[in-house]
């Protein structure tokens, strides 16, 4: 693939690219949702109905994903963002934390993360490893208000002014292992495209979303990083 030398990328990945680390998708048959009604876990209510519930579930996946490793794809990512010479951008829709231990750098988490810790009262971030429940104190204000740092359903996910302007600049916009089911990132290949984006899917199936051009089918340890090494080739 053949792109301007400094241009623009923008990389979106979701849960199918950790999935060949270990670690659980959501909708799959075996999922995290399988088990778990999406009200209970992953809303403010579930959280202020049973939060017991919801902390046990938090820090049952913050002790799977510490023992997680990255895969090829979290690698060759993290290596294209080392020898890109132009702006790269990495969002994503997961809360572990694999793209940095592959030493991806300029990482935006949308929907929050494992490791960290959102007080509900003052609304500081603060680092968090190991279980969290409900007499942990805050280190800003120090009550005891601290709850997972993830984005739930009816939330609004993290830095978007930053990935709606990297997206307006974006000259290639991939989507990987994800859905393209859950907004607003899967309008993320309108914005791109609607600027003049080439668009690229990675994928194990296709979604068959004519807004990519291009699709590439297969697990994600083989098909990123031979779409990275074609990428830098090309360049």
């Amino acid at each position: 693939m053949q792109i301007s030398p400094k241009a623009s990328i923008v990389v979106l990945t979701g849960a199918g690219i950790s999935a060949e680390s270990g670690l659980a998708t959501f909708r799959d048959n075996g999922g995290l949702w399988a088990d778990h009604d999406i009200r209970d876990v992953a809303t403010p209510e579930g959280f202020y109905r049973n939060p017991g519930l919801v902390f046990d579930f938090y820090n049952m996946r913050r002790r799977e994903a510490a023992k997680a490793s990255p895969n090829a794809a979290h690698n060759a990512l993290a290596a294209l963002e080392n020898a890109w010479p132009g702006d790269f951008l990495l969002v994503t829709q997961n809360v572990d934390n694999l793209h940095e231990k592959a030493g991806s750098k300029n990482v935006l988490h949308m929907h929050g993360k494992l490791n960290s810790a959102l007080c509900y009262e003052c609304g500081s971030h603060q680092p968090w490893e190991g279980d969290l429940d409900e007499g942990m104190v805050c280190s800003s204000c120090a009550r005891a208000s601290l709850r997972p740092d993830i984005v739930w359903f009816g939330e609004m996910p993290y830095d978007m002014e930053r990935i709606e302007d990297a997206l307006d600049r974006a000259e290639l916009f991939v989507a990987i292992g994800t859905s393209g089911t859950v907004y607003p990132a899967a309008g993320f290949v309108m914005e791109a495209a609607g600027k003049g984006a080439r668009t690229v899917e990675i994928n194990l199936e296709a979604t068959g979303n004519p807004l990519f051009k291009d699709c590439r089918e297969g697990p994600a340890a083989t098909t990123v990083p031979a779409f990275v090494e074609t990428l830098l080739s090309g360049r």
